[in-house]
């Protein structure tokens, strides 16, 4: 980073906001102005230090816009990270300290099998070996009663023992310490006393404190197996941003769809685990709020992954059950067991290995795979010319000219057209017996059905119809396969962002500052009164709030939400349902609320069976302005780029249209239109395919629109 910063200009105002997005394959950065003005820059991921790379991009954006570092008011930072972290076994040496007779609580699990006829099914490996995992006397009972008193001389033992196993962080959860933490407080400060400043401790109570001996302690091991690897990252990053002069003020966006100070995120990087898709889904919403669009399903591709969630009444659906490490999350709870449980708030989103960068494979018995296995932006697709080797499917939308050769990222990344043919005719199409371009879209249909697969789990599985959505479609890829995802699912429409491969680099600026907290409040709803909840509430609402103060926001911008969770008396899981008003909930509207969302669940409720209270939760929202393209000062400028090459090319759309010389066109000469495909609109960060048979125009906030035929 040698290059001269820009001076700043004497007397101006301006601001700026940026977003970074790391994933496997692309850093995307937006900055957005005070003016309106917004400016985008995608760059590859350095994988051996993701932060230089989206430094890098960072300063390369600022130096062509004429952007001082001093004008950067606030960065938001998503990033692949901590998943990385637990998929490669990459996080920290961690030990585990629990109640005597709970050292294989890990081990147990739940008894959840994904591969259902799978005899020879393998349990993931714990995070923490055996060896690692000790025991210390004591005993809670499920009030929060000390029935056992904490033998402190078995908490030191443990200790030593972990320090002399050389250990980088410890995680602490004993029985029912959500019910009364005093004995993990005391243990934290005896294992902290041991060790001194060389290591890191999550506290259950800290991160978790709900019932569920499982859930519980795996989450708080999750969290302090990526405690010392994103602090270390978070310190680079920050130290980086110093470089260049920008330290104002950097957030993390969480899982959750919120964002919390990067000071937070390394005592809690377990929340940051699903930060980058969430900030897409966020952006979505927000969009589909503006346009008045209450339902939207969300389709995010990208280079590694394709993801998707559905929005309801312009809210994004979340989820406390989540499995890092569990390689496709569909969503289902019929296939969880086969990653690490983190009970955390998590934009509910389904994801599938089938990104630009997947490999195209044959299994066994000769069938045709795609993913889940990438090949990231190191070596990359063949068509990178970096080495890579086996077909990606960017070397397949490359081959059937949905892709121009000389304009990814706008020009910046030249593609060689001849080695993806080639790896597709000597790795798919010979093998096949089929030829080049048949092979190549018989490929394609096998990711798009695997991504209808994905849409399917957060729509026709949960009993909603996908006709009745509208599908919103961003990632550097999403734009290509999104026409032809809905007419598999017969939607009729299709909405593609401006600056559509950036959109969760967008979503960052847009999300709220959030502070979720929950505690156990167990009881029968027909004997907990209204001043019990009321107190609870109000004790939980004070610890957040003072979260978000000492972030420096003030107590007259911070809004407050409060829910809870319910069940029948005798069922195993909760549902959560929204507390109306400020004062004293009234137990029996709770009640009858969770009736009603029981029978939107399931399709039945038990309106005459007693109903008991598990938690309760609040979120403290700090509200994040809006970023309008609709505005007049709003200008899209992306990095300087050279001109379409072409006017048309030759595109191939399968054996029933053939191939069809296509027109290649930019978003604005759709402005006021409304064209019949098939045709091309190439854009910096991301292309869009309009098949035939369907038609494209630009609404006011300047969104491609797609109507396909019903």
């Amino acid at each position: 980073m040698t290059a001269a910063v820009p001076e700043a200009h004497p007397g101006a105002k301006r601001s700026f906001r940026v977003g970074i997005d790391i994933g496997g394959t692309f850093t995307d950065i937006v900055a957005t102005g005070s003016d309106g003005r917004i400016f985008v820059r995608k760059a590859s991921s350095t994988p051996q230090d993701y932060s230089r790379g989206s430094c890098a991009g960072l300063e390369e954006l600022l130096q062509e816009h004429g952007i001082h570092p001093d004008e950067v008011d606030v960065v938001v930072h998503a990033t692949t990270m901590a998943t990385n972290a637990v998929l490669e076994g990459k996080g920290a040496r961690t030990g585990l300290i629990t109640t005597a007779g709970f050292r294989d609580v890990l081990e147990f699990r739940r008894v959840r099998v994904p591969e259902l006829y799978n005899l020879d099914y393998v349990k993931p490996k714990p995070l923490v070996p055996r060896q690692l995992r000790l025991e210390v006397n004591e005993r809670l009972g499920p009030l929060g009663e000390i029935r056992l008193p904490l033998d402190e001389d078995s908490v030191h033992a443990a200790a030593q023992r972990l320090k002399c196993a050389q250990v980088e962080a410890v995680a602490i959860c004993l029985l029912h310490s959500y019910a009364n933490p005093v004995h993990e407080r005391r243990v934290k400060e005896i294992v902290a006393e041991v060790f001194g400043d060389d290591v890191f401790l999550t506290c259950s109570y800290e991160i978790l404190p709900e019932m569920r001996e499982y859930e519980r302690t795996s989450t708080t091991v999750v969290n302090a197996y990526l405690g010392p690897v994103m602090s270390r990252y978070l310190d680079t990053l920050m130290k980086r941003l110093a470089t260049l002069g920008i330290g104002k003020s950097l957030h993390v966006m969480t899982s959750g769809g919120g964002q919390m100070s990067i000071r937070a995120a390394m005592s809690k990087p377990a929340y940051l685990v699903e930060s980058g898709p969430a900030a897409g889904v966020i952006a979505a919403a927000r969009m589909a709020r503006r346009l008045d669009l209450p339902n939207i399903i969300t389709l995010d591709m990208g280079g590694t992954t394709a993801k998707t969630a559905i929005v309801e009444n312009a809210q994004p659906t979340k989820t406390s059950e989540f499995e890092i490490g569990a390689g496709i999350n569909l969503s289902s709870k019929l296939v969880r067991g086969a990653g690490y449980a983190i009970k955390l708030p998590f934009i509910d989103v389904s994801e599938i290995g089938a990104g630009g960068g997947s490999h195209i494979w044959f299994d066994k018995g000769g069938a045709l795979k795609v993913g889940p296995h990438s090949a990231g932006s190191e070596p990359g697709p063949v068509c990178y010319g970096r080495g890579g080797e086996q077909v990606t499917v960017t070397d397949v939308l490359l081959s059937l000219g949905y892709i121009n050769p000389d304009y990814l990222v706008g020009g910046a990344l030249k593609l060689t057209p001849d080695r993806a043919r080639n790896a597709v005719l000597q790795q798919i199409a010979q093998p096949l017996g089929k030829s080049l371009l048949d092979a190549a879209h018989g490929v394609l249909t096998v990711a798009v059905a695997n991504m209808v697969r994905a849409v399917k789990s957060v729509s026709t599985y949960r009993g909603r119809d996908p006709r009745q959505y509208t599908l919103i479609a961003f990632g550097g890829n999403g734009p290509i396969v999104a026409a032809a995802i809905a007419r598999e699912l017969a939607m009729t429409r299709v909405l593609i962002p401006p600056n559509s491969g950036v959109l969760s680099a967008h979503g960052l600026l847009v999300a709220d500052h959030e502070q979720e907290l929950v505690r156990s409040f167990p009881g029968s709803m027909a004997e907990l009164s209204p001043q019990g909840f009321a107190q609870a509430f109000d004790a939980l609402i004070l610890a957040a709030v003072k979260e978000l103060e000492s972030e420096g926001f003030a107590r007259t911008d911070i809004q407050i939400r409060r829910y809870a969770d319910l069940r029948y008396v005798g069922q195993a899981f909760e549902l959560t349902v929204p507390v109306e008003g400020t004062g004293a909930p009234d137990p029996g509207s709770m009640a009858n609320a969770f009736h009603q969302e029981h029978l939107r669940t399931y399709a039945h409720m038990a309106a005459g069976e007693p109903v008991e209270n598990v938690n309760i939760r609040v979120i403290a929202t700090v509200p994040t302005a809006e970023l309008s393209n609709r505005s007049p000062k709003a200008q899209l400028i992306p990095a300087p780029v050279p001109p379409v090459a072409t006017d048309a090319r030759d595109v191939y759309y399968g054996p029933v249209v053939g191939t069809c010389r296509t027109p290649i066109l930019r978003r604005t000469d759709l402005a006021g239109r409304s064209v019949a495909g098939p045709l091309i609109v190439e854009e910096y960060d991301s292309t869009c395919v309009v098949p035939p048979d369907a038609r494209a125009t630009v609404d006011p906030d300047n969104n491609l629109v797609i109507s396909l035929e019903g």
